[in-house]
């Protein structure tokens, strides 16, 4: 994909590496139980090309709390069941967000009991094709070791369906899973239950964490 049509499909609002919130309050709540719509396992991978993993996802009970309920979400790949408050303490999450990518990766490294997850940042307005590449790498290693990566965005992405998701003051969301040999990444959003769940092509998400980062 040249950077044109790439720019096509994402407009990014600048910002320096910094917090995730929407713009505005949300009435999202967790998926009711026995409905979860993203409790999918895909056994293939290592090499296979694809595999998802099972999340047991919860919506963002505030405009605030994306960072929070993205690594919550990312945890309960690994079968850890953290609540969005705890960790909104850890991180030191206020109604201005989570900071940045930073906090994510301690957070995650602390509740999972594991020291796997680094923060990468993709300092410029665009990522660049070997920031591509390493986030495309990231996330099929991280998935197949059972790990979500959970990437602090902002600005405007679509994704393979056409549907715009736009979070002009910043946003949290998990990767967990991949296709394509990692060309198309599945993501969890905790921003509404509606659409708890899509796939994006991994070069629009690597534009999409730009000026940003993701911890994998």
């Amino acid at each position: 994909m040249t950077t044109l049509i790439r720019k096509v499909a994402l407009t990014a609002a600048g910002a320096v590496f910094a917090g995730g919130m929407i713009a505005g309050p949300t009435a999202a709540i967790a998926a009711p139980q026995g409905t979860d719509p993203l409790a999918v396992l895909t056994e293939r991978g290592h090499g296979k090309g694809e595999r998802q993993l099972k999340v047991r996802y919860q919506a963002q009970p505030n405009f605030y709390y994306c960072g929070p309920a993205a690594v919550r979400n990312a945890l309960t790949a690994m079968d850890k069941d953290v609540s969005q408050d705890d960790l909104a303490r850890e991180m030191g999450t206020t109604e201005r967000g989570t900071d940045s990518a930073h906090l994510t990766t301690r957070a995650l490294n602390k509740k999972s009991g594991k020291n796997a997850y680094r923060t990468v940042e993709i300092p410029g307005r665009s990522a660049d094709d070997a920031e591509t590449d390493r986030l495309r790498a990231d996330v099929v290693r991280a998935v197949d070791e059972g790990r979500s990566v959970v990437a602090n965005v902002i600005g405007t992405a679509t994704d393979i369906d056409g549907v715009r998701h736009s979070f002009e003051g910043g946003h949290y969301i998990s990767v967990t899973g991949y296709r394509d040999k990692g060309d198309q990444v599945k993501i969890a959003d905790s921003a509404d239950p509606n659409q708890a769940e899509y796939w994006i092509s991994t070069e629009v998400l690597a534009d999409w964490i730009a000026s940003r980062g993701y911890s994998a």
